[in-house]
């Protein structure tokens, strides 16, 4: 027999594993980052900047999916710690772009360890891995094509 609150038990939800395990993961990240002075969100930004030397802040917070209101304060910090510059677009001030200092670039080299510390530290199978990576994405992408649907 069924119980009519079985869709509200915790075994049955998909978002409260993923939930356990994004926070586990980024528990893990933290030791790793504190050698670098950043947060896990502060670390999500500086990789994308890594690999484009520079975004504008509407681009930036699309791809990463963060909002400005959390995204000025993220970039505030790492501006006063010396590792991104920001400054108004010459064809469009509305624009706000960011681009990593050298000091923010020479940060890199630094962070090449934590990726392989992290695969360490989850030990899963790379089949496994490359499966969960599918997974997420897919789930993701339904979720960022649908946004507001059954809200």
């Amino acid at each position: 027999m069924s119980d009519a609150y079985d869709a509200l038990k915790l075994e049955n939800q998909i978002c409260f594993p993923l939930y356990l395990c994004a926070k586990e993961i980024v528990n893990r990240y933290t030791p790793y980052l504190k050698e670098l002075d950043l947060t896990y969100t502060q670390y999500v930004v500086m990789m994308y900047l890594w690999e484009r030397g520079e975004s504008n802040l509407r681009t930036l917070g699309r791809a990463l999916l963060l909002d400005s209101g959390t995204l000025t304060p993220l970039l505030k910090k790492l501006e006063q710690k010396g590792y991104v510059f920001r400054r108004r677009s010459s064809e469009d001030e509305r624009s706000l772009i960011v681009t990593l200092t050298s000091q923010g670039d020479a940060l890199k080299t630094r962070a090449l360890k934590i990726p392989e510390q992290m695969r360490k530290c989850l030990d899963l199978d790379p089949a496994d891995a490359a499966q969960l990576y599918a997974l997420v994405y897919k789930t993701l992408g339904i979720l960022v094509r649908g946004k507001g649907e059954g809200a």
